[in-house]
């Protein structure tokens, strides 16, 4: 092989095999397919998230749902301050997009190929719940201190002038430990949150497909773009509710001097009882479904979209007694 073939992109744009090689260039692509997918959505709904952060962090102001939070957003600091965050949402979701649907690909696979294709099958929800995991937390590694900006900015609209101040600011203020004040929470967040995404999304799909009696190589690309859409809306409804609480904690947890001083347990707890088990189960919840159900379909789409444009065939579960 020439020096030429073994760059990023030439590994990247290299045209699959015929039959699907789950090899590195496959990972590869599944990874950068996952960033993209993830860094456009997540951008894209930056103005949404900007608003259902707002209303975690003082429900008292922001008490007019989604569009009249907007509004007051718009009217009082104008409307590029529903942009707040951006870049460190649109580069911190790209690596996370990279090392989780890289890592649940990755992860996948390997336990397909560890346990044969009929063991597999009979435990595929417990194989997406396990690579979901695993691939999540080691993407919230990477994501809590661009996280930790981010809200840190949408609170304090005053606090930085874009990511890189805003990283230079946390260090000076709070030191690394800063970055990760939030990583408990995350992890409760994402981890619940990118584990029902992924079984929910792939079951769903799976039943899709098996309603219809087709495998997805038999099916047109349009067919299987609108199944990982509706799949993916299904999915994300149902990723929202249930890290909803974690997700409203890790909004508060990043405001300065919330729950006072001490362990970060200790911050957690103190905010937990001041919010109250219901307010943390639904305050928000309405804008984060809206968010999390259109991003999730938009996510699984631009995947699969991404995958098809590289070349690579989406690794699916096979029951191997199914007769074609």
């Amino acid at each position: 092989m020439s020096p030429q073939q073994n760059t990023p992109g030439a590994v990247l744009l290299a045209p699959s095999p015929a039959a699907p090689v789950y090899d590195l260039s496959y990972y590869i692509k599944g990874a950068a397919a996952g960033g993209i997918c993830c860094s456009i959505t997540h951008g894209a709904l930056c103005p949404v998230d900007v608003v259902k952060t707002r209303v975690q962090l003082d429900p008292v102001k922001y008490n007019t749902g989604l569009i009249g939070g907007m509004r007051k957003v718009v009217a009082e600091e104008g409307a590029m301050a529903l942009t707040t965050g951006l870049g460190a949402t649109a580069f911190g979701y790209f690596v996370q997009g990279w090392f989780k649907f890289g890592g649940v690909e990755f992860f996948k696979i390997q336990a397909v190929s560890a346990l044969g294709e009929e063991k597999a099958w009979d435990n595929k929800v417990g194989i997406y719940l396990g690579a979901a995991a695993a691939a999540e937390t080691i993407a919230d590694i990477f994501l809590c201190p661009l996280e930790a900006v981010r809200i840190r900015a949408v609170s304090d609209p005053e606090f930085c002038d874009g990511l890189v101040d805003g990283f230079g600011k946390m260090l000076k203020a709070d030191g690394i430990g800063g970055f990760y004040a939030g990583f408990l929470p995350i992890l409760a967040k994402q981890v619940p949150y990118t584990m029902a995404k992924f079984a929910v999304q792939g079951s769903a799909a799976d039943a899709m497909y098996a309603s219809m009696g087709k495998s997805p190589k038999e099916l047109s690309d349009s067919t299987n773009l609108g199944i990982s859409l509706t799949s993916g809306v299904i999915a994300g409804v149902a990723a929202a509710i249930i890290s909803h609480p974690a997700d409203t904690l890790l909004s508060k947890i990043n405001k300065k001097g919330a729950g006072g001083d001490g362990p970060m347990m200790a911050r957690l707890m103190n905010i937990a009882k001041e919010v109250g088990f219901v307010n943390l189960c639904t305050v928000g919840l309405l804008p984060r479904c809206v968010m999390i159900g259109t991003l999730t379909a938009g996510q699984f789409g631009i995947f699969d979209t991404v995958m098809n444009a590289l070349g690579a065939s989406k690794f699916h579960f096979h029951d191997p007694n199914e007769k074609h």
